[in-house]
């Protein structure tokens, strides 16, 4: 029996209707729809996809949300195990993945895997939630010979991307929007940040300034933290 094949397919941030022609082929088109479950407690990436579904067999794809490599590559090798197994049935896979896999995505590591193990394996990029959020804020996020530099916000250190001379992208910014806004003001650089959380999605928010943004109250894993150069 032909061996089938799995399709990495990047949904876009939250909205719809920036699914590509080519994701909605492949998801059409595959046997078994692969969904992301990251314990948000909403399948985000199945609700953008939903309608294009068609009572297709589903694959769930929980992976923790933790820092422990171990933990993380046990769930990575886990979730392999099973997109194998019907890949070796002949069925094709389309994995579901937020943003554009080629930017901070868990499906990644699963192509890797099941790539190492022989396996054919195509990646569908789609819209990323930077640019998503820059077109939502009505801006560019580069221009001329202007850089720019996307770092998530939860690593352990953002000093040297905050000195940098670019456009700054935060990504991944919940639990850290107050000290990002206060690392921001210390430099004289939050007068030219906006932020934009939950792109695209029902409970979207945008924040013209990042300086009128409550750390607490408006604290969100899906939030976009843009910092234009000066």
């Amino acid at each position: 029996m032909k061996r089938g094949v799995l399709y990495g397919v990047s949904v876009g941030p939250g909205d719809p209707e920036l699914l590509t022609l080519k994701a909605v082929r492949a998801i059409e088109r595959a046997d078994v729809v692969a969904v992301p479950d990251i314990g948000h407690k909403r399948r985000t990436a199945y609700s953008i996809c939903e309608e294009h579904l068609g009572g297709k067999e589903l694959l769930d794809c929980s992976t923790p949300m933790t820092r422990d490599r171990s933990l993380a590559q046990a769930a990575y090798e886990r979730v392999a195990d099973d997109v194998c197994a019907l890949l070796d049935e002949g069925k094709s896979v389309a994995y579901l993945c937020l943003g554009d896999i080629g930017v901070y995505s868990t499906y990644a590591y699963v192509h890797d895997i099941v790539v190492a193990r022989g396996y054919e394996a195509l990646i569908i990029p789609g819209v990323t939630s930077f640019s998503a959020s820059a077109a939502k804020l009505g801006t560019a996020l580069c221009l001329g010979s202007e850089r720019l530099v996307v770092a998530p916000a939860s690593s352990a250190g953002i000093d040297d991307v905050l000195d940098m001379r670019a456009t700054k992208v935060f990504m991944k910014s919940g639990k850290q929007l107050g000290e990002l806004q206060r690392k921001l003001a210390d430099r004289g650089q939050l007068d030219r940040a906006s932020m934009v959380a939950n792109c695209g999605l029902p409970d979207e928010r945008v924040y013209e300034r990042f300086a009128d943004v409550d750390a607490d109250g408006d604290a969100d894993y899906f939030s976009v933290v843009i910092v234009k150069s000066s």
